[in-house]
């Protein structure tokens, strides 16, 4: 095997590990050795990749957030804009143990924000690549005529905002509210915005 492929190789295994390791147990109780342990690796190659445990953790939810994309836009060049934003939606909740899981580290990252600034700055700048990520696919939907034009930042914060709120009550596990009747609430003000469908496309 190529080193630039082992090498890539071992950083998305420690990535992986990273991700699980500080979703189960919290960043604050966190130790090098746990991810290195849990990603099959000695703790100086861990240390090799990433000299510290905030690089570790900023590295872990960029890691967390681009899998999730890749896997929704895999096909939005030629899918209905409709069916890439229903599935963009349906990410931003925690529907599945993945999504759950990476939940979890946006709870973390919260949690540490409002203490350090340096995680602060790193928040902001991941929650304006999530904003790029709604409002890419709400303007892809306008230029092809899928959909009515609107403010699409507005919408897009929106978007975000209901989320965040549902996210939250279905991590609590609120029983008056469901990942289904999450997803329909946050459907409803995009479909009145856009002229979309009524109901979110499977």
């Amino acid at each position: 095997m190529p080193t630039k492929v082992r090498t890539a190789d071992t950083r998305e295994r420690i990535l992986t590990a990273a991700c699980e390791v500080i979703a189960d147990i919290g960043f604050e109780k966190i130790r090098m050795r746990m991810v290195a342990e849990r990603a099959g690796v000695s703790t100086a190659l861990l240390h090799y990749h990433f000299d510290t445990r905030e690089k570790l953790f900023t590295e872990a939810m960029t890691h967390s957030f681009a899998n999730t994309a890749v896997d929704v836009e895999r096909d939005a060049e030629t899918a209905p804009a409709a069916v890439v934003l229903a599935r963009i939606v349906r990410s931003l909740l925690p529907t599945d143990p993945q999504l759950h899981q990476d939940w979890r580290l946006w709870q973390e990252l919260w949690v540490r924000a409002l203490r350090d600034e340096t995680t602060r700055v790193f928040a902001v700048d991941l929650y304006a690549q999530l904003h790029g990520w709604v409002s890419g696919a709400i303007r892809r939907g306008i230029d092809s005529g899928e959909f009515t034009p609107t403010d699409v930042d507005e919408l897009s914060t929106l978007v975000l905002s209901l989320s965040d709120g549902y996210g939250i009550r279905l991590m609590l596990r609120d029983p008056t509210v469901t990942p289904e009747s999450a997803v329909a609430a946050i459907w409803r003000h995009i479909a009145a915005a856009l002229g979309a469908p009524a109901e979110p496309p499977a």
